[in-house]
């Protein structure tokens, strides 16, 4: 295909049999793809085929957020046809067609609202083109939907599938020129519309990465070190190779870093459940390296020695808190801390390979597939188009497939084998040990209050991990997913603030989970809010509202917004009652409020709990309220998303933890990592959106960090006990 200028947006081609075929190349809008950098081309989205059916490619991998649904939403409804005559089809991976194709950080709506919008209205501009030539009549007098092309004057209409053909000979339009539909006239966005799989995934349909298969598809299982990064010194794989319909059994090296390929065993046989039963004969001794000495115990151990020394570097600064904490009316202090956890998806990972001489295919669920790619490409040297990768629909991601350490590790194992397709299935115990974890963390906080009940200062010392061998010129690097922005709210609200930092050297590999840094921020920061709050003798929602009526002494650089924070707090205050809310430690029921901006949603939330002499808990009623700017894409998913985060960050605060001994991870199941069961959860999850204009934003993960310091907010207001070290098991409580 051709390289076409950047005002050119579209190009056409004509099918077989007379339809059309709609691509896109897109200039890069400054503000949407500021962190992609450079032009952004999107190709090949649209197919009309002369029945008048739609086909819409759906560009981005679906981790169960809905994207597959939503976004060719965007594009049906400026193309103006009718959702019941579109087709969807999964893309595989081409960042030259289809632009930046993963799904982590909730930027899928923010990343392709405008241009998906554009490449809709491209093609309906091309389609009334083509009328306007048959008919021979202004373009102005034409009108286009639900896949058809009207002529008022004359009451002559066409089909999108009959102008097909013409349209392709049409000249494509400037992208920035073409008119996009004013919101009234919206006849799919804003409609809740059902998940396209939907259907398929309640009838058990194999639609799940895990289900692929391909004839004379062989299978792997890869035991690697229980001890992260360690490697193999010897491995008894004479008996191995003889285990019943096992082909393949042989050491793999593997190299020192954690995100790529481990040393380890791969075993290859004809079915999983052989390769899994010869794994149980299978003795290897290990070489475990230097994280064996690492512990849950002798970091948390660390960290209180680090507590009491200067903090190592300064991740931010405004004014003098010390000064600000020895002037203060009332000083509170607080350590907290929170552990690892794993994602713990319901589909472990698993991907699918076919070497085929230099050139390699795969079928993977990342959530990053480009990474993934890259990162087999270095492994062999390959060029991009030696590989071709299929993506396949993930049964869960939750940032572990950000992650592609099972794509590189059956890349390997196919390439070893030679010609047959081969898959590589982890079981829950490999998923659950050798994750990319939530990193934990340890802050040691001091805020204080003026006489009035104003916070006057914030310091933090938050003791974190950062990677065993530091490079010479970067000491103070975090571990991934393990460092804290020095923008979090109330960062720029208190005049005299610090947040300061030392690292404990970690061998265990880290990485983002849902909400990555504010899942555990959040809690951590907004419970200390009502920690000071309390000490000012505040209500806990006016304290957060005067807070953030506090002028800034300059802008943060994060793009937080007072104003709309504001608005979403009001509104959960309103949804909640919360003015004529249970007081006093003396009730059994109380109700928190925490609210929390990341992934450019804004959120607050309330939880009404209730909770025995012994600590049992129960949730009643959750209330949402989220500002994620003008347009819900599809009200059904979004509610979901919500409410599937709330119950999220309920299981993480209840029972989740991940423990490091001796190297290795304590935990292999979810008898010992416990989800949050359906008779636990909160019978309503009230959601409300905050419509406020601003460009829409994603709902994948903010709604999930304010649910852990309501919660706990709501066990203060009723026993007087303050949480602070996560998880709640850990205090004795349990769920009722």
């Amino acid at each position: 295909m051709k390289s076409l200028d950047r005002r050119s947006f579209l190009k056409v081609s004509a099918l077989a049999g007379g339809g059309l075929m709609i691509g896109t190349q897109l200039e890069v809008f400054e503000d949407v793809f500021a962190q992609a950098g450079g032009d952004v081309t999107l190709n090949a989205f649209i197919r009309i085929t002369p029945d008048n059916i739609v086909t819409i490619i759906a560009k981005n991998p679906e981790v169960g957020q809905g994207v597959k649904t939503s976004l060719p939403m965007l594009i049906a409804e400026e193309l103006g046809v009718e959702w019941k005559n579109v087709r969807l089809e999964q893309a595989d991976l081409d960042p030259t067609k289809y632009g930046p194709q993963n799904a982590g950080g909730s930027t899928s709506t923010p990343t392709n609202w405008e241009p998906l919008r554009r490449a809709g209205a491209a093609g309906r501009h091309m389609l009334i083109a083509a009328a306007a030539q048959t008919w021979n009549v202004p373009a102005a007098e034409l009108t286009a939907s639900a896949g058809r092309v009207t002529h008022g004057a004359s009451n002559r209409s066409l089909t999108y599938g009959e102008l097909a053909a013409k349209a392709a000979a049409i000249a494509p339009p400037d992208l920035r020129t073409v008119t996009l539909k004013d919101p009234k006239d919206y006849t799919i966005v804003g409609k809740a519309t059902p998940g396209v799989d939907v259907k398929a995934i309640t009838m058990g349909k194999p639609i799940f990465s895990i289900d692929f298969t391909l004839p004379g598809m062989l299978y792997a299982i890869f035991e690697k070190s229980p001890v992260f990064g360690g490697k193999v010194e010897s491995a008894n794989l004479d008996v191995i190779k003889t285990q019943p319909g096992v082909k393949h059994a042989f050491v793999v090296e593997g190299g020192s870093d954690l995100t790529g390929l481990l040393g380890g065993v791969a075993i290859v046989a004809d079915s999983w459940w052989q390769a899994e039963s010869a794994r149980k004969k299978l003795v290897v001794k290990w070489n475990e390296g230097a994280t064996a000495a690492q512990s849950s115990a002798g970091f948390a151990k660390r960290a209180e020695e680090l507590s009491k020394q200067k903090p190592t570097f300064v991740v931010g600064r405004e004014g003098d808190p010390e000064q600000a904490l020895a002037a203060a009316a009332k000083v509170v202090s607080g350590a907290y801390s929170y552990p690892f956890i794993s994602h713990a998806a319901i589909e472990p990972q698993n991907c699918a390979a076919r070497w085929n001489g230099a050139k390699l295919e795969l079928w993977s669920p990342s959530q990053t597939p480009q990474r993934g790619r890259d990162m087999v490409k270095q492994l062999f040297n390959l060029r991009d188009e030696d590989i071709t990768q299929h993506m396949l629909q993930a049964g869960g991601g939750f940032g572990r497939r950000l992650s592609n350490d099972y794509a590189v590790e059956v890349a390997h194992i196919s390439k070893a084998i030679g010609g047959a397709p081969v898959k590589l299935l982890w079981t829950r115990e490999d998923d659950m040990r050798h994750d990319f974890y939530r990193p934990g963390g340890f802050h040691f906080l001091k805020g204080g209050v003026d006489a009035a009940g104003k916070i006057t200062a914030w310091h933090g010392h938050f003791v974190s991990y950062g990677p065993m061998n530091p490079p010479a010129n970067t000491p103070n690097a975090f571990a991934a997913s393990a460092n804290i922005p020095n923008t979090e709210f109330p960062s720029g609200f208190v005049p005299n603030f610090a947040i300061e930092a030392s690292l404990i050297p970690l061998g265990v590999p880290t990485g983002a989970l849902r909400a990555p840094r504010s899942n555990a921020v959040a809690w951590v920061y907004q419970s200390f809010i009502d920690e000071l709050a309390n000490a000012a003798g505040k209500d806990p929602l006016q304290f957060r509202l005067d807070l953030l009526a506090t002028p800034r002494a300059k802008p943060a650089g994060d793009g937080f917004s007072a104003e709309r924070m504001t608005g979403v707090l009001k509104a959960v205050a309103e949804q909640s009652g919360w003015a004529n809310r249970p007081t006093g430690q003396q009730a059994k029921t109380a109700m928190g409020i925490a609210c929390h901006y990341s992934h450019r949603g804004y959120f607050a939330e309330v939880a009404e709990v209730t909770l025995s002499a012994d600590k049992a808990l129960k949730v009643n009623k959750v209330w949402v309220a989220a500002d994620v700017g003008r347009q819900i894409i599809n009200p059904s998913m979004a509610i979901n998303q919500c409410q599937g985060a709330v119950m999220d960050g309920l299981a993480e605060l209840m029972a989740q933890e991940i423990t490091i001994e001796n190297g290795r991870t304590v935990q292999s199941n979810f008898h010992q990592f416990q989800l949050i069961r359906m008779r636990q959860t909160p019978p309503v999850v009230d959601v409300t959106f905050v419509i406020t204009d601003n460009s829409p934003t994603g709902l994948g993960e903010p709604a999930l960090p304010p649910i852990l310091p309501a919660v706990c907010n709501a066990i203060f207001a009723i026993n007087g006990q303050r949480i602070r070290a996560l998880p709640l098991s850990k205090s004795g409580y349990r769920w009722a």
